[in-house]
């Protein structure tokens, strides 16, 4: 089947696209302040990006994607930099896992529809056949019409213990393709991975489901009534912030915190698995990205500016200098900016012990790179010293940084690129090239591109704290509290 001919199958379907996680383990390119579904990662675009472009076209409808607060302005550039049409971003005020965030989802589409399509999907996923996609995703739409809560099972390819696995049970006579399922089987050792992948009755669970907004609803409010409960309330509380939805704070944090598997796809009587062989993977570690990548002649996947000398079955990626590797094999070398990361490939799994050593040092290795975007713009730290700091900042076309003021620091800037309109307590003046500004302690002050070229500026901050949460906002364009 072609895939206009699988298309024409589907109507009116809505993706639902998850867009939560850290991905620590392939840290240190991944931090919490810039995913790694906002990386680029495998191709040219984000991940992000390239789910949401999968589910564009005929037969789709606006996508809905569920964030975090924080990454709210990236995820909404993004969307607009890959020219996705009327997006929906709703924002979590606090993270409780897949279910809730999926309750939302239904809830939402259900006031238009409640008997429209929803393809659940994670944001950081990558999928390599496109066309038995499609197929798939016909098939599993058929039985989500049926009343079925559809999910793909990935046949398996190696002894995977990082999966979660599906028994396949009976055909379902009214879905063609689609079958029962009679089990959900936790992640496995490896004993057991060797057994479940080999014996042809078992799947991996991808994470992707396929439901109508009614069947959903109906499934959590007989499983999990107190999600969908809270979550409803949530909903009807919510507030339009810019282009974001944000949903309620206080129902929402009243939600348990659990995955859509053990609130509702492990405890239905209506779960089926239809089986798909697309070239899936969840990018769950740096090997996964190995298998994936394009290899030379002796099995090396390297990106970036690396040289390579008697290496064998290695990933090297340099985001930055020089990687020089010699002599290894099955290794993992990753370089960024502030970070190096060396291992063997066996011990992938082994790096969210490392982030976790990061986090209870208060390392900001951890969270962040020394370049933090933010909606007008970025910043990213030059040099970090006793009581003072250096960045560098740059402020796109257009755009301004909020009025605000500092308790902690006072900050003097020089313009090196562009033109800057300053706000300095009750004066307004335009800083040209090569010219500066002091900006005392506790001053009420503001920075604005008024031009058609990136304005670049260096900040020299002085004083006894210098953490980006010594900011009072006072006025903003963007709708953000001081401590975002």
């Amino acid at each position: 089947m072609l895939i206009g001919e699988a298309m024409t199958k589907i109507a009116a379907i809505t993706p639902v696209i998850l867009s939560g996680g850290s991905g620590t383990r392939l840290w240190p390119l991944s931090r919490k302040a810039l995913p790694k579904q906002l990386l680029a990662l495998a191709g040219d675009r984000s991940m992000l990006q390239e789910t949401v472009r999968r589910a564009q076209g005929e037969g789709f409808a606006a996508p809905l994607i569920i964030c975090n607060q924080e990454h709210r302005f990236l995820i909404a550039e993004q969307l607009r930099a890959a020219t996705i049409p009327s997006p929906r971003i709703v924002l979590e005020p606090i993270g409780r896992n897949s279910a809730p965030a999926i309750a939302a989802a239904a809830l939402l589409v259900a006031e238009d529809d409640p008997d429209a399509v929803l393809w659940l999907l994670a944001a950081d996923h990558v999928i390599v056949d496109t066309a038995a996609l499609y197929q798939s995703l016909a098939t599993a739409t058929a039985a989500a019409r049926t009343g079925r809560i559809v999910t793909f099972g990935m046949r398996p390819t190696a002894p995977e213990t990082g999966y979660g696995y599906i028994a396949i049970g009976a055909a379902l006579d009214d879905a063609p393709g689609a079958y029962a399922v009679a089990q959900f089987v936790e992640k496995p050792d490896a004993a057991n991975a060797v057994r479940l992948s080999t014996d042809g009755r078992h799947l991996w669970n991808s994470g992707m489901f396929v439901f109508t907004a009614r069947t959903l609803l109906e499934e959590l409010a007989t499983h999990a009534p107190d999600v969908l409960a809270a979550v409803r309330r949530s909903v009807a509380e919510r507030t339009t912030d810019l282009d974001f939805i944000r949903l309620g704070v206080e129902a929402f944090t009243a939600s348990p915190s659990i995955s859509l598997d053990y609130a509702v796809a492990e405890r239905t009587s209506r779960a089926a698995v239809v089986p798909a062989d697309i070239g899936w993977s969840d990018i769950g570690s740096w090997g996964a990205l190995w298998e994936l990548g394009q290899k030379d002649t002796q099995g090396n996947v390297a990106v970036g500016d690396v040289l390579l000398e008697g290496a064998r079955d290695c990933y090297v990626r340099s985001d930055g200098m020089l990687a020089a590797v010699v002599g290894l094999q099955d290794a993992v070398v990753v370089v960024t900016e502030d970070a190096v990361l060396a291992m063997h490939r066996d011990h992938a799994q082994d790096v969210k012990k490392v982030v976790d050593r990061l986090k209870a040092a208060g390392r900001h290795e951890a969270v962040a790179h020394h370049r933090v975007d933010r909606p007008w713009g970025f910043y990213e730290t030059l040099i970090e010293g006793e009581r003072f700091q250096v960045k560098r900042i740059v402020v796109s076309p257009g755009r301004k940084l909020s009025l605000q003021k500092h308790h902690h620091r006072a900050e003097h800037w020089v313009v090196v690129n562009g033109t800057a309109i300053v706000t300095r307590d009750n004066e307004t003046m335009m800083i040209r090239e090569n010219e500066s500004i002091y900006l005392p302690l506790g001053c009420v002050h503001r920075l604005e591109n008024p031009g058609k070229i990136p304005l670049a500026l260096i900040e020299v901050q002085s004083g006894a704290y210098l953490g980006e949460d010594d900011i009072v906002r006072l006025a903003d364009d963007y709708m953000r509290k001081s401590s975002d």
